[in-house]
Parts: C-alpha cells; sequence; structure tokens
C-alpha cells in the first residue's frame, strides 16, 4: 500500500521538508561569514564569465542540460520573467543540474551576459544589503537605526528568554522562524503562556532562531522596489469572505468559491477547515454567523494563494508618506532589488496616522508574478522594470 505523505498544517500550501530547512538555516549562518569574506575579494560581475564556462563543463559531463524555453516546474516569477525577455529580443537560458531546475540563469542582450540565480541584478550594485536582507532579526535592528517603522520584538533560541521577551510585548503576540517565507510555521494571535510556548517550538523547527514579536494591525502588504523606486503595491489577502447581510460564512465560501479565478491554478477554493473554525472562533464567529453587508470576515492568517489566500493591486492609492518610507528601505539596504511586506490597515492612509503599523519583512527575490496576476485589480509588469535596470537599451520604444 502507497505511504501518503503527511501534511504540515503549519506550513500552510508551501511545505517543507523541516529537518532540511532547519539544517540549511544553521549552516548558513555558519558559512555566511566566510561567504561574505569571499564576496568581498571576488566580485560577483566575475560570474558572468564564470558561470557559463562551469555550465559547459557540467553540460558536457551530460551532469546537466540547458534550457531555452521554460520548464512546467519552473515557477511563475521564472515564467513572466522569461516572457518579457523574449517580448525584449533578450535570450534567456536555464541551467538544469540533473535535468531539475535550480533556479540557475543566464541572459544575453547585444554581446552583454548576465550569470545569476533566481533573479538578475545590475553588475554594479553594493551586495551589503543582502548580507541582512532576509534576516528577520537583523533587519529589525538595522531598520530601528534608520527610524523605519517595525514591530517591537526580540530574536531567540531559548525558551526561557522567549518566555522574557513575550512578557515585555503588548499583546497579542505573533512568532514565526527567524529565516523563512510563505508565513510558514507562523502563528498570530498569542496572548497566552502556554499557547506561545507550544507556538514558539512549532517556529523551531524550521529555524534553530525564531522571531518574536507584538502582532500589528491590518492587512499584509507587498511593496516590490526597483532600482531605488516602488514599482508596485499589492495586498496580500488571506482566505476572506466578504458579507452581504443575507448569507451565512458558509454559504458565502461555497458562493466565492464559484469564482472562475479560483480554479486550483493561481488561486485556491476557501475551506470550512480547522484554520478556518479557529480564525472564526477568535473573532466571536461560526459557520452560521450571518456577517453585516461588506463586512470582512477572514478564514485564517496566512496569506497565501495555496490555501485561499487572495491579491489586490493597490499601487495607484498609495500614500505619499508611504511612498517615501518604502523607498527608505531601498534606501537603507542600497539593493537594487527588494520585496517589501509590512502591515497596516490602509495603505491610503499615512503610516505615521497608524500606530499598529510596521514593516516585518524584506525578500532579496521576491515572487514578482504576484504583481502580474492579481485576484482583483491592474496587473502591474514588475518583470518589465526589473529587465529595464539589467539591459536598459533593450526597452521598448513607446
Amino acid at each position: 500500500m502507497k505511504k501518503t505523505k503527511k501534511h504540515c498544517v503549519d506550513c500552510g500550501g508551501a511545505p517543507v521538508n523541516h529537518n532540511v530547512t532547519y539544517i540549511s538555516i544553521l549552516l548558513g549562518a555558519f558559512i555566511e561569514p566566510w561567504t561574505n569574506w569571499i564576496g568581498k575579494l571576488i566580485p560577483e560581475s566575475s560570474f558572468d564569465w564564470t558561470g557559463p564556462f562551469i555550465i559547459k563543463i557540467l553540460t558536457f559531463l551530460k551532469l546537466g542540460k540547458i534550457t531555452s524555453e521554460p520548464k512546467n516546474d519552473d515557477s511563475g516569477r521564472t515564467r513572466v520573467l522569461w516572457e518579457e525577455a523574449i517580448r525584449r529580443g533578450i535570450k534567456m537560458y536555464e541551467f538544469r543540474l540533473f535535468n531539475i531546475g535550480h533556479d540557475v540563469f543566464i541572459s544575453e542582450y547585444n554581446g552583454d551576459k548576465r550569470f545569476f540565480d533566481v533573479l538578475p541584478r545590475p553588475k554594479k550594485y553594493n551586495p551589503k544589503g543582502l548580507e541582512w536582507m532576509d534576516n528577520k532579526g537583523k533587519m529589525k535592528k538595522h531598520f530601528e537605526k534608520e527610524g523605519i517603522k517595525v514591530a517591537k520584538g526580540g530574536v531567540t533560541h531559548y525558551k526561557r528568554k522567549a518566555l522574557k521577551i513575550f512578557d515585555s510585548l503588548d499583546k497579542p503576540v505573533i512568532t514565526k522562524p527567524n529565516m523563512g517565507s510563505r508565513s510558514r510555521h507562523t502563528t498570530t494571535h498569542l496572548s497566552d503562556a502556554k499557547d506561545f510556548i507550544i507556538s514558539f517550538k512549532k517556529a523551531r523547527q524550521l529555524s534553530p532562531w525564531v522571531m518574536i514579536e507584538e502582532e500589528l494591525s491590518g492587512y499584509v502588504f507587498r511593496g516590490t522596489l526597483i532600482g531605488g523606486k516602488l514599482i508596485a503595491v499589492l495586498r496580500r489577502e488571506p482566505a476572506y469572505v466578504i458579507g452581504d447581510g443575507i448569507h451565512n460564512v458558509k454559504e458565502l465560501i461555497e458562493i466565492e468559491n464559484k469564482n472562475p479565478l479560483r480554479d486550483d491554478k493561481l488561486f485556491h477554493k476557501l475551506k470550512l477547515d480547522e484554520e478556518a473554525i479557529k480564525e472564526l472562533k477568535h473573532w466571536g464567529h461560526d459557520e452560521n454567523t450571518i456577517p453585516k453587508k461588506d463586512e470582512i470576515i477572514t478564514l485564517g492568517q496566512k496569506t497565501s494563494r495555496a490555501v485561499g489566500g487572495g491579491i489586490t493591486d493597490m499601487t495607484d492609492i498609495v500614500h505619499p508618506d508611504n511612498k517615501i518610507l518604502l523607498e527608505k528601505v531601498a534606501e537603507v539596504l542600497d539593493d537594487p532589488l527588494i520585496g517589501v511586506d509590512f502591515i497596516m490597515d490602509d495603505v491610503a492612509t499615512s503610516w505615521q496616522d497608524q500606530p499598529k503599523c510596521g514593516v516585518i519583512e524584506c525578500n532579496s527575490a521576491p515572487f514578482i508574478d504576484l504583481h502580474h496576476f492579481p485576484l482583483v485589480g491592474k496587473p502591474r509588469n514588475v518583470a518589465s522594470a526589473l529587465w529595464d535596470i539589467i539591459y536598459p537599451a533593450s526597452k521598448p520604444h513607446q
């Protein structure tokens, strides 16, 4: 009898191997100082010619192959980048070690070759920000120093210190792996010490170090900055339904699941599962509650599309103060490509008028395809903005 793979509720719709993830983060912490030191000696631009050379050798030895078009297992992020490259006449290749994609690419335009992993960056940029961009604890310290709004909190491996941090913060709090993404093993609404310890241990399944911080108020937004400029902003919504004053929560879920965009490809159907019931209970609801007209009822806290999350483009209504705040993040990191996750109630209102808002994390390889395919709102061609700073001459004439 075939053994089925156990589903991890805490990973949500993006499961990973816990042990492998934990060990890779642990090893990364020890290796990072050495790679940073080597990076200072060997400029990244040198890989533009050494990378393709190594790939040719591996291909000659039949340890891998080079493909000239996207494959089915390539991410949406890769696909939108590749499609825009084709539109501009940029040649793009992927090296697949043992015929498995590892996000290793070569691009070429007018003889100018770039070797990159995941997403390209310009030849001349300061890699210093990459040393701490994905580390939530280090990010918090840097941003606090520069006056960028973040949630209060701290990072630790130890239970005793975790409880000390928990006691010092306003409730509720959240726990999450210090290194990680896509809301894996993140727990919200924690006010009880017993529940907090359980959640702390869940976060520590993926990372030796856990981030503990005050829970901010509002939605999770993603701002993508390219070349220091804010290109697009979207609102990442957990699974939710909107009341009409007539139907109960269960019926509203059934109605929303008829939305043709929820075809279980990009956007998945809503579920009235254990996570949803728990979220409803937290807000004093259940499946029989009849929400008021236009009342938003959340069915979880994870914003992944795989668990019913939605995406709404908000680019055109971003308040000028919020644009300045996000572009300051790019200035402090001094990096040409950043995905910034921040929480606030209303992106059209200044962050200065929203006391429980703040930046929660940054991403060095953001899923730019999220902007291309919103559930609600205008698509934004972020891939085009990225190629603009890699190969400026490839920019189509308007």
